[in-house]
């Protein structure tokens, strides 16, 4: 597994289009594999998402092949400045371990569904701050890990939400989205590995689902 970061330059034409359409994005992401990689195996996938910080936006993608986004520089970057940085991911995969605690970041589409009385079932979004911390803290076991707790409750903030409709052939998608940042406690190394390279919840494709970890802040 590959995990990259490349800046976006949020001032070029064909940034926007890429940053307006998630399926854009995804084609994009996409295009920096050969024809004959295979993108999904084992669990393990194409994952990306866009961070927004102050004066910068930065693309994430972990893969099971190391990419060549050279397109995407030219496209979207500074193409005489910098391109993208790529390190091997499995041997940081490999050290997670039981009991320890890292700070962690998750762009996701929580979703719940409702099944009506002709017992047809459809995904909606979660649109509150609650529903959106509920979702992840129900599905945190699964994924090998709590959310750690502090003097005020769960150690988990979203501090983004987004509600993103792009043209999908001769129909329209929207995903409710949310961006989750907090501390966890590893409880399950193998399950949070996997949460890790196959991603958390829906709309995988569209930018959501791809955790990071990193130290936690003293």
């Amino acid at each position: 597994m590959f995990l990259t970061r490349m800046a976006i330059n949020g001032a070029r034409r064909g940034a926007w289009k890429l940053l307006r359409s998630p399926q854009a994005m995804h084609a994009a992401v996409l295009s920096g594999f050969s024809p004959d990689t295979e993108l999904v195996s084992s669990g393990r996938r194409v994952l990306w998402r866009i961070d927004r910080v102050p004066n910068a936006i930065w693309l994430y993608v972990t893969s099971p092949e190391r990419p060549d986004l050279t397109h995407l520089v030219e496209q979207a970057g500074w193409p005489t400045q910098s391109a993208w940085e790529t390190r091997e991911y499995a041997p940081f995969l490999g050290r997670l371990a039981a009991g320890q605690r890292w700070a962690f970041r998750l762009y996701a589409n929580p979703v719940h569904a409702v099944t009506d009385a002709s017992g047809s079932t459809k995904r909606y979004g979660h649109v509150t701050v609650v529903q959106q911390q509920q979702w992840l803290l129900e599905r945190a076991s699964t994924n090998g890990f709590t959310v750690t707790t502090g003097d005020t409750g769960p150690d988990l903030a979203v501090t983004r939400r987004d509600r993103v409709s792009f043209r999908r052939g001769s129909g329209t998608v929207t995903l409710d989205t949310a961006q989750f940042d907090g501390q966890l406690e590893i409880v399950d190394a193998d399950a949070l590995r996997r949460a890790l390279t196959a991603g958390i919840g829906r709309a995988k494709g569209y930018g959501c689902g791809l955790m990071t970890l990193a130290p936690v802040s003293r």
